[in-house]
């Protein structure tokens, strides 16, 4: 199997490192705009639409799991704040591979940059729940929702919510909200960017596409985050690595380069395999949606790697820099709290550890 980008894949992630390059050159911009309302630069989202990264995953016969990939990467190697998969990317694909026609329509805004979306699935004091408390009613041909979502990435900036609900007949239904129908509380995450509190009380709703039970596509828009969280941390792990490698080339301790010392040289090797068993996972969970497997077990194995990997590059990134590694000014730091926070959205390592094992009784026993 080849492993190797395209050309056209190549250039669509040279294009958005240099798009993102020119705003997030240094620690101290990134710290700015995200200081700010709303937390990312309206400017580099404009740019971003402009060479089409927004509308990404929408057709498949152009661009599919691998693009969304690629692109990823390049924003957690430049550390970029604007939610590009919260509030395009994944929702964005949800809506063109279940919505109606008219529904589909709102992508061409979204592509724009002109209508943010957020995918409304995550309940509060529900981790790792199946059944939504969100409830769905329908009353003479419409439907209203009544419940409480938390984490909802990019929920506080979205114009259209999609809301998981469950049904009156049993199952969880899709359903697109206007923001301006729910109360909402925005806040800052500790990695700096930007969430919010959802509340739904019988908010107007609409069935996205023909309705019906939509179970199968709200696991589908998890796997899909997760693997969009998965680029996008094993972007921020390969820059925690190269800066961590060059202070050690350049940072003097008793007359000489901290490379000299073996013990720490060794650590930075230890770092790149797990850098690379990340990278690893990472395509195989993309190669896996592109393939239009939707694997939950493939999921969890790549978001377990993933997590083991970001925790230790983190802590070594940190270790190695010194005093100055925490530092606000510095940039590991904020990739230490970004990759902690990608660990933990959509499922932990624990949780992802905890349903591989709950399926080992489905496996045969090999004999010898």
């Amino acid at each position: 199997m080849n492993f190797d980008l395209t050309e056209e894949q190549h250039m669509l992630a040279d294009t958005t490192r240099d798009v993102l390059a020119r705003k997030y050159d240094n620690t101290e911009a990134r710290n700015k705009v995200v200081d700010t309302d709303p937390g990312w630069s309206r400017e580099v989202w404009g740019q971003l639409a402009e060479i089409g990264i927004l509308g990404l995953g929408t057709d498949p016969e152009e661009s599919g799991p691998t693009e969304v990939m690629v692109v990823m990467t390049e924003i957690g190697r430049r550390l970029a704040p604007e939610p590009v998969a919260a509030a395009a990317l994944i929702p964005g694909m949800v809506i063109a591979e279940h919505g109606s026609d008219s529904q589909r329509g709102l992508l061409d805004e979204v592509a724009a940059g002109e209508r943010l979306l957020a995918f409304a699935h995550t309940e509060p004091g529900r981790r790792g729940a199946t059944e939504l408390l969100t409830r769905a009613t329908e009353q003479g041909g419409s439907w209203t929702l009544t419940g409480r979502k938390n984490p909802v990435l990019a929920g506080d900036s979205a114009d259209t919510l999609i809301v998981t609900a469950a049904l009156p007949g049993g199952g969880s239904g899709l359903f697109l909200v206007d923001a301006s129908h729910v109360t909402r509380h925005g806040y800052r995450t500790f990695d700096g960017l930007r969430g919010a509190a959802i509340a739904l009380d019988d908010a107007p709703a609409e069935a996205l596409g023909a309705g019906g039970d939509a179970t199968a596509a709200i696991q589908a828009a998890v796997i899909r985050f997760q693997s969009a969280l998965c680029a996008e941390a094993v972007g921020a792990m390969d820059e925690s690595l190269r800066l961590t490698t060059d202070y050690l080339k350049s940072r003097k301790q008793f007359g000489v380069p901290l490379k000299t010392f073996q013990t720490l040289t060794q650590r930075a090797a230890d770092m790149y395999v797990s850098l690379e068993l990340a990278r690893s996972m990472n395509y195989y969970l993309a190669v896996s949606l592109a393939d239009g497997r939707f694997d939950p077990m493939v999921a969890a194995r790549a978001k377990l790697q993933i997590g083991r990997s970001g925790k230790h590059i983190a802590e070594e990134s940190i270790q190695m820099h010194g005093g100055i590694g925490v530092t606000a000014e510095y940039p590991i730091a904020h990739y230490a709290a970004r990759l902690t926070a990608i660990e933990q959205t959509f499922g932990s390592s624990t949780d992802q550890l905890r349903y591989l094992v709950s399926k080992v009784g489905g496996y045969g026993t090999a004999v010898l």
